[in-house]
C-alpha cells in the first residue's frame, strides 16, 4: 500500500490551492456583496475619486459586514440595485464595508456612526459633509425608490447632464416638444401630485433612444380637458408627425408603461457610458486561515479582539467625544482595568488608557486616534494591531465575529466582578456600563435598540452580581432565539439556547415533559467557564522592562517554572526579600535607586500624549506585571481542582431552578487574591515588598500546594484518600500490637515463674 501511494501522481498545485480556497469559509467574499451584483463595491482609496465631482449622483450604502441588520439589508439594497440599474448614470448605487479596518478611517470621515447608513451625494459633490443622510419609511424597495427620486430633484444649482427633467411639463414646452427634441416618441404620463409613477417611468427610459417621457399632474386642468383624461394614472403617447392614442394600460404599473414604451418601433437601448471603478492595485491580502476551536474554551483572542475593535472602531467613528458620550467611554475603559483578565501588556496598555481619559473634557478623534496608538516609547504597553477570532469566528467573514465576541467579554466581566468582589448584596458595575456602550458605540442601531428594550424592561430589577450574571445570560438566550434561522445566523454555527448539555448537563432538566434551567447549576458553570482563559492562537509578547536603570529583557510566556525561579536562580522567598531591600513605599509612591528622572523614566509615562508633573506622581510601573504572564494561566488547571475544598455557601433564596428556591454555590477564583493585590496601584515588585507576613504566608502556601500536586501527578484524589487511610489503620495497628506486648510483659514479670537474672 505504502509502495501504491509513492507512486500515485501528485495533484497539481492549481487544483490543490484551488480546493483549499475552495474550503476555506470567507475566501470568495469579505463582505455582503459581489462584484457580479449591479453596484460599485467602493473602498477607501476608491470612495473619494467615484463620488467627488462625478456627472451622477450618488447613493452610498456604509455598512458592517458583522451588523445583523446590515446582513437582513443587504438582499433589499442588491434587488433595489438591480431594479434601478437602468436609472444609470443619473444615480449610481455603491456600497462600503466599514467593518473593514482598512476602510474604518474614511467611514469616520463620512460621520458613519451607525450601521447601515444611505447617504445621497449629488452630482459635482466636493467633500463628505455634501452627503445628506437618506430618510425613508421603511425597508421596502419603494420607499427606497421615492426617496432617491425625492433627493434627486432637490439639485437646484446643476442637475445632473445625463438624468432627464422630472418635473411636469408645461402647456408651452408641449407645443414645441418636437422641434427641441429630436426623438419620434413622447409618452404623457396623467397622474397625481404625489405619485412618482411617472419619474420612475421617467428613469426606466433614460437609457433608450428615440422616446422621451414626461408627466403631467392632475392639476393641470387644461392638458387634462385637452386630452379628455378621467382616469389616473393615465398614459398617451404623442408622435413627431402630431398622432395620438391612448396607452393601453389599466393598472397602476411602471413595468406594463415600460414594456410597452420599450417595445415600440424604432426605440432601442442607447450608448451611455456608466462610470465603473477598477480594481485598485493595493496589497494582495490572503485568506485567514480556519483556526478550529474547541467549544469548552475561552479564548483570549476573542476578548482581547472584542476591545481591541471597540476601541480603535466603533469608539473612533466620532468627530467629537464629549458629554454623555465621554462619560460612557471613561466608565467602559475603567471597568476594563477593573475586571479584563487581560495579558500584562494589554493591561498595561488599559492603565495608560484609563490615566489619560480621565482628567478629559472632550476628546477630539483626532486625539483619540494618537492615543490609541501603540507607542515605541512604550514597548509593554499594547494592543494587537489586528483583530483574531478564534470561538467567534464564523464560517463566513460576515458571522459571528465581533457580535460574538463582545457578548463574550460582557459574560466574562459579569462573572468577573462577582468572583473578584464577593460582597452578595451590592449592584452590578459592570451591567450599567455595558448599557451605555451598547447606546452609545454600538455601530448596529437596530441591535442596540433591542438591546436598549430589554435593559429599560428589566435591568433595574438585578439586585446583586450573581443575578447579573444570570440576566446577561437570559437576555442573550432571548437575543439568540429572536435570531435564530434569519439571514445573521451563521449556518454552521446555528444559534441556540446556551449553554448546550454537552457542555452542561445539569443546567437542563425535564419536569413533567418541560425543559427547565437550573439556575443554581448555570451560575456555577459560568463561573467555572469564564474563569478560565485560553491563550491559544496568540503570538507570545517578549517585552522589555527596565530594573536598577538598565534594560532586562524578560522572559517570554513560554517560560518554565516562573513562579519557582527567580531571574537569578533563587527562589520565590529570596525575591521577595531582594525586591524589598531594591524598593520602598512612600506615601503611595515608589522611588527605585538606580533610576533617573531623565531618559528611562519616560518608559514608565501613563500619559499617551500629553502629561502633566501631577498625573506623573499617580503613575505606575507598567512592565513589572510581566514576570507573572504565563504561569498565572498554566496554573490554571491545579487552580480548578483546589476550588471543591475552598467554595463558599451562601443562601440565595432567589436563585434557584427556574419557579423553585435552592440554594446556590459561589466558586472561589484564585485570580481575585491576585487582582486585590495588582488594584492598589503598584507595580509586582512594589506589591511584594509591601506584603504582610500573612500574605507572604499565602504565596508560600500556593506553592507548597503546587508541589503538592506536582508529587501526586498520576494519583487521583481517591488513590491519595485511600493511602491516608491505610497509613491510618496501618499506624493504630502498630500502636495496638505495641500496647499487647508491652502489657504482656508487665504481666510476665509479676508472675512467679518468671526467671529472674
Amino acid at each position: 500500500m505504502l509502495r501504491w501511494l509513492s507512486r500515485a501522481r501528485p495533484p497539481p498545485a492549481r487544483l490543490l490551492l484551488a480546493c483549499c480556497l475552495l474550503l476555506l469559509p470567507g475566501a470568495r467574499s469579505l463582505g455582503l456583496y459581489s462584484p457580479s451584483d449591479p453596484l460599485v463595491l467602493l473602498r477607501a482609496d476608491t470612495l473619494e475619486r467615484s463620488v467627488f465631482n462625478s456627472s451622477s449622483a450618488w447613493v452610498v450604502e456604509f455598512y458592517a459586514s458583522w451588523c445583523g441588520h446590515c446582513i437582513h439589508f443587504a438582499p433589499t439594497w442588491r434587488a433595489l440595485a438591480g431594479d434601478i440599474q437602468d436609472w444609470r448614470p443619473a444615480v449610481m448605487l455603491g456600497v462600503i464595508d466599514c467593518a473593514d479596518m482598512a476602510n474604518q478611517k474614511v467611514c469616520s470621515d463620512f460621520g458613519i456612526t451607525g450601521y447601515p447608513t444611505l447617504k445621497f451625494f449629488r452630482a459635482f459633490s466636493k467633500k463628505p459633509d455634501d452627503g445628506i443622510r437618506l430618510y425613508h419609511h421603511g425597508d421596502d424597495i419603494q420607499s427606497l425608490k421615492e426617496s432617491i427620486i425625492t433627493s434627486l430633484e432637490r439639485h437646484e444649482v446643476v442637475w445632473p447632464p445625463a438624468c432627464p427633467p422630472l418635473e411636469p411639463i408645461s402647456v408651452a414646452e408641449l407645443y414645441g416638444f418636437f422641434q427641441i427634441n429630436n426623438v419620434t416618441y413622447l409618452a404623457l404620463i396623467f397622474e397625481k401630485e404625489d405619485s412618482f409613477l411617472g419619474r420612475e417611468v421617467t428613469l426606466d427610459m433614460l437609457q433608450f433612444e428615440n422616446v422621451a417621457v414626461r408627466r403631467v399632474l392632475k392639476s393641470n386642468e387644461e392638458l387634462v380637458k385637452s386630452f379628455n383624461v378621467t382616469a389616473f394614472p393615465s398614459g398617451f403617447l404623442l408622435t413627431h408627425n402630431g398622432s395620438s392614442h391612448l396607452i393601453p394600460v389599466h393598472a397602476e404599473m411602471r413595468s406594463l408603461y415600460t414594456d410597452y414604451l420599450r417595445r415600440l418601433p424604432g426605440v432601442c437601448r442607447g450608448h451611455f457610458f456608466i462610470p465603473t471603478e477598477p480594481p485598485s492595485e493595493g496589497p494582495k491580502t490572503t485568506p485567514t486561515p480556519w483556526r478550529v476551536a474547541d467549544r469548552k474554551k475561552l479564548y483570549m483572542a476573542d476578548v482581547e479582539s472584542a476591545v481591541l475593535y471597540s476601541l480603535r472602531v466603533e469608539v473612533a467613528r466620532f468627530l467629537q467625544l464629549d458629554k454623555e458620550r465621554l462619560a460612557a467611554l471613561k466608565q467602559y475603559v475603567a471597568l476594563l482595568v477593573k475586571y479584563f483578565p487581560g495579558r500584562p501588556v494589554v493591561m498595561n496598555y488599559l492603565r495608560n488608557l484609563n490615566w489619560w481619559l480621565k482628567p478629559m473634557a472632550n476628546v477630539s478623534q483626532s486625539e483619540w486616534e494618537e492615543a490609541l496608538q501603540n507607542k515605541k516609547e512604550l514597548p509593554n504597553a499594547r494592543l494587537p494591531k489586528e483583530p483574531i477570532w478564534v470561538g467567534c469566528q464564523g464560517s463566513k467573514p460576515r458571522y459571528r465575529g465581533y457580535p460574538c465576541a463582545l457578548w463574550t467579554l460582557f459574560h466574562l466581566l459579569t462573572v468577573q466582578e462577582a468572583l473578584r468582589n464577593p460582597k452578595y448584596y451590592t449592584p452590578s458595575e459592570v451591567l450599567p456600563t455595558m448599557r451605555a456602550y451598547v447606546r452609545y458605540f454600538f455601530g448596529c442601531r437596530e441591535c442596540a435598540d433591542h438591546f436598549e428594550g430589554m435593559a429599560a424592561e428589566s435591568m433595574n430589577k438585578v439586585k446583586n452580581k450573581d443575578e447579573a450574571i444570570l440576566w446577561l445570560w437570559s437576555r442573550h438566550n432571548r437575543v439568540n432565539a429572536r435570531l435564530a434561522g434569519t439571514s445573521s445566523d451563521d449556518p454552521k454555527f446555528p444559534k441556540i439556547q446556551w449553554p448546550p448539555q454537552d457542555l452542561c448537563w445539569s443546567c437542563q432538566l425535564t419536569i413533567n415533559g418541560r425543559r427547565m434551567w437550573d439556575e443554581r447549576a448555570i451560575l456555577r458553570f459560568f463561573k467555572f467557564h469564564f474563569s478560565r482563559l485560553s491563550l491559544d492562537f496568540l503570538k507570545p509578547e517578549r517585552n522589555n522592562r527596565v530594573r536598577n536603570g538598565r534594560d532586562v529583557v524578560d522572559r517570554d510566556h513560554q517560560t518554565e517554572g516562573k513562579l519557582e525561579r527567580g531571574e537569578n536562580g533563587q527562589g520565590v522567598e529570596e525575591e521577595f526579600e531582594e525586591n524589598k531591600r531594591t524598593e520602598k513605599l512612600e506615601n503611595g509612591r515608589v522611588e527605585k535607586p538606580g533610576l533617573e528622572r531623565g531618559g528611562s523614566q519616560e518608559l514608565r509615562r501613563p500619559s499617551i500624549i500629553k502629561m502633566s508633573t501631577k498625573t506623573k506622581e499617580l503613575e505606575e510601573d507598567i512592565v513589572d506585571l510581566d514576570i507573572f504572564s504565563e504561569q498565572h494561566y498554566r496554573s490554571k488547571a491545579l487552580k480548578v481542582a483546589g476550588q471543591a475544598n475552598s467554595r463558599l455557601r451562601r443562601n440565595r433564596r432567589e436563585i434557584g431552578m427556574v419557579l423553585m428556591e435552592d440554594e446556590g454555590l459561589q466558586a472561589f477564583d484564585y485570580d481575585a487574591a491576585w487582582e486585590h493585590l495588582r488594584h492598589k496601584e503598584f507595580g509586582t515588585q512594589q506589591l511584594i515588598g509591601a506584603m504582610k507576613e500573612g500574605e507572604k504566608e499565602n504565596v508560600l502556601s500556593l506553592r507548597r500546594n503546587q508541589w503538592f500536586h506536582i508529587l501526586g501527578v498520576g494519583f487521583s484524589q481517591l488513590d491519595v484518600s485511600l493511602c491516608i487511610a491505610l497509613y491510618f489503620l496501618s499506624s493504630m495497628c502498630l500502636l495496638g500490637m505495641y500496647t499487647f506486648f508491652r502489657m504482656r510483659m508487665r504481666y510476665r514479670k509479676g508472675h512467679p515463674g518468671y526467671p529472674l537474672a
